[in-house]
């Protein structure tokens, strides 16, 4: 194809084993030092330093300077989708890593993608949402109805200044061990936020997974109950 976007170069960048492995461990929000995304990857610093340099030109890792230390992060939520999509991909075309452990139930159950809840507990959220009219889903895009907007309030979300950001409100994004839709946009953020704020869930310090409470778990299933 000699015009339109170049997909060959954002393939190449995310193709690669450790820019892959760095960019993964960038799902979890959290920014990274490049000594921590080298030990992500298995990799030499030297050869992280290389490998950032490369994703930062292309767009897809930013990066803040805070003392002596520099820290890598993905670019904007449009990385994260992407990631959590080819995720998706993969694993339907049984295209999985090969070594299971004892983190995979805990990741499917509920984890973060970038910013926002994903896993079964993601997915059930937006079902939920979807179910009592309060989100719309069109293909990829969600809109937030009048009464979602009431609900969201109640739940002491500030939709109007969620607006007021420059990403999208709500959006869909395609979980990869569900292989259906959960919440992103900042309501996806905002709701995550909300039930680590509650003290219902924390994020695990190991790995993607998001780790509720007992209590928290049943509020969070009173809160989002199956259809």
């Amino acid at each position: 194809m000699k015009e339109g976007p170049d997909i060959a170069q954002i393939g190449a960048l995310i193709g690669d084993p450790a820019r892959a492995n760095m960019l993964a461990a960038l799902m979890g929000g959290r920014a990274l030092t490049a000594t921590e995304l080298a030990g992500a990857a298995g990799i030499t610093l030297q050869t992280a330093s290389s490998h950032l340099a490369k994703l930062e030109a292309g767009g897809l890792v930013s990066q803040r300077k805070q003392g002596r230390h520099r820290y890598f992060a993905l670019s904007d939520d449009e990385v994260g989708l992407l990631l959590e999509s080819l995720m998706g991909f993969a694993a339907n075309r049984g295209f999985l890593r090969t070594r299971p452990g004892p983190k995979d139930p805990a990741l499917r159950k509920a984890r973060v993608c970038y910013d926002h809840l994903a896993g079964d507990f993601g997915v059930r959220m937006l079902d939920r949402l979807i179910a009592e009219g309060h989100v719309v889903v069109g293909g990829d895009e969600a809109t937030l109805t009048a009464a979602g907007e009431t609900r969201m309030a109640g739940l002491g979300i500030d939709v109007d200044g969620l607006r007021r950001q420059r990403r999208p409100l709500c959006r869909t994004c395609l979980d990869w061990s569900e292989r259906r839709s959960h919440l992103a946009g900042s309501l996806g953020e905002a709701l995550l936020a909300r039930v680590i704020d509650q003290g219902w869930a924390r994020r695990s310090e190991d790995s993607r997974a998001i780790l509720f409470t007992p209590a928290g778990e049943r509020a969070f299933l009173e809160l989002f109950p199956l259809s």
